[in-house]
């Protein structure tokens, strides 16, 4: 195009970047099974432990058949980002990809998107460490005051919740605890929001107040983000090696859950023809899989790390594919335990897997789970800062972001510590005082917007550099593609307008940065080939 907005990266630019070595570049440690365990470490997390009972309400015993329908729609983007990331292997992930297809003004669009998906993403899953944190905690019968464990926002809801449901069982001791019913009740009197339910919340977390404002902050979600972001910085061998420990522990807890719970099952509880498996027919698995789709975020993180890897063009097709297929069987296999322990209508939504296990009896399971739901939202958040870190880095050398800052090296740790830092206090900020509901919401339209891009790349670069030797090639296209596109386009606008409006107005920012700041210094616009 010959409209500079649309000017592409040069692809012998960008594989004379990713043969760099040197100081100032990043270090090339990581093999197939580091980026296997990086891909597994920011997919599984509190999903599988939580979000797989409010599927298991659409879908029925059809849960198996939700995450087999988000895992192919998750397969579709994996395989485009597998052919980028083995043909540029560059630490830009979607970002790049667009640089090289698209063009520079959709790079940044996604760039900026990317932001969403990566530090959003990271505040989000602090803040719901910090809720696993506080419940293992309880197990020691140990409990810090509610304005000091949550936002203060959050902080009135969750005791809102807890007077609620003291209110709903002396209404009706009949009602089984954590049951639908119960659960209802528990909606009804808070939707009420009567003045004894306000006064007796706002009693129960005794917030202090700063000039007359009642304040509260997440301590435990902004402690857990410093704690990554130092780990960070140290180097990647360390994080990488740091997050396959976690991995082991927290793919052995859903090992030991699958095993355990094998022994519970009764097969009844999945019914005996297709109208007890999937009790609300196809429709009801389909909007399973919307709900349950976000377990499955994270995997394209692998490609952010493909300036550490020692051969990326191999290894880097492995790390996504391999993490994909691991998660979703054991996503199916969890599915299966959990349907068969229990009648669908009778799973718990809010910790299913920990209720099946408590109403066995299994109270040491229980506490397992918890500290498995633990392990795997610390190995997500350090895989999401890890991310955002190279993608900012990679937009730096670019010249769309002040390089000395953005893409400054440690010349011992060999990391891009500066922006490191500063993507984590924001992190820890962010997650310590902000709802975690309204932060992840941003992070699902992000990441979705992410793969549509990476899926019309593709096809773009099959016909604008067709003779471009490909490591490995995405199978199928256009199909996939298409296929890609069409699933993801179809589950970003079930989000609603809400989100679309959050989407556009950081978007608008983003572009009001670009056209200040960085077409001005793009390296790509000054067609500076001396800087390489």
């Amino acid at each position: 195009m010959s409209n500079p907005l649309f000017k592409k990266k040069p692809m012998d630019w960008l594989l004379n970047e990713a043969k760099a070595t040197g100081e100032h570049t990043l270090k090339r440690t990581l093999g197939p099974v580091s980026l296997t365990a990086l891909g597994v470490g920011a997919v599984i997390g509190a999903g599988i432990f939580v979000l797989s009972g409010l599927g298991a309400h659409y879908a029925g015993p059809g849960l198996m058949l939700s995450f087999v329908i988000s895992g192919l729609g998750c397969a579709f983007a994996g395989l485009c980002y597998a052919e980028f990331a083995a043909l540029i292997p560059l630490a830009g992930s979607a970002y790049t990809y667009a640089y090289a297809a698209l063009g520079e003004l959709i790079a940044w669009i996604i760039g900026w998107d990317l932001t969403l998906e990566y530090a959003m993403g990271a505040s989000t899953v602090s803040s719901g460490w910090s809720n696993h944190f506080i419940e293992f905690l309880q197990i020691f019968h140990l409990k810090m005051p509610l304005w000091l464990a949550y936002d203060h926002w959050t902080a009135l809801v969750t005791a809102e919740n807890v007077i609620a449901r003291q209110m709903a069982h002396v209404s009706d001791p009949s009602l089984a605890v954590g049951s639908q019913s119960f659960l209802m009740r528990v909606g009804d009197i808070i939707t009420a929001q009567s003045p004894e339910l306000l006064q007796r919340a706002h009693d129960m977390v005794a917030a202090p107040t700063l000039f007359g404002v009642e304040i509260g902050f997440n301590l435990p979600a902004f402690l857990i983000a410093l704690v990554i972001t130092a780990v960070l910085v140290i180097g990647i061998k360390e994080s990488a090696n740091f997050n396959a420990t976690i991995v082991i522990v927290k793919v052995g807890v859903v090992l030991f859950v699958i095993l355990l719970g094998m022994h519970y099952v009764s097969s009844s509880n999945w019914g005996h023809d297709w109208g007890s498996f999937a009790p609300m027919g196809f429709s009801g698995i389909g909007r399973g899989a919307a709900y349950i789709f976000f377990a499955y975020i994270g995997f394209d993180a692998v490609s952010t790390t493909a300036q550490e890897a020692k051969n990326p063009q191999r290894d880097l097709p492995i790390g996504i594919i391999a993490s994909l297929i691991l998660c979703t069987v054991l996503y199916i296999l969890v599915a299966a335990v959990l349907t068969g322990m229990v009648p669908w209508k009778e799973i718990n939504i809010e910790a299913p897997l920990s209720v099946a296990f408590l109403d066995r009896g299994l109270v040491k399971a229980s506490y397992l789970i918890t500290a498995g739901a633990l392990a795997g939202l610390t190995s997500v958040m350090l895989v999401m800062l890890l991310g955002q870190t190279r993608v900012l880095y990679s937009m730096a050398n670019d010249g769309l972001l002040p390089r000395k800052f953005f893409a400054a090296i440690h010349p011992k740790f060999r990391t891009p510590y500066k922006n490191t830092i500063l993507v984590g206090i924001i992190a820890a900020v962010i997650g310590s005082i902000t709802p975690i509901n309204i932060i992840g919401e941003m992070v699902n339209i992000g990441t979705i917007f992410a793969f549509i891009i990476v899926c019309i790349s593709i096809m773009v670069l099959r016909k604008t550099n067709p003779e471009q030797p490909r490591p490995f090639r995405t199978p199928w296209v256009p199909l996939v593609p298409v296929l890609g596109i069409l699933f993801n386009g179809y589950m970003m606008y079930k989000l609603g307008w809400v989100n679309w409006a959050r989407l556009i107005i950081w978007l608008v920012i983003g572009l009001v940065v670009y056209f200040g700041y960085s077409r001005h210094h793009s390296r790509v616009q000054k067609n500076d080939r001396s800087a390489l």
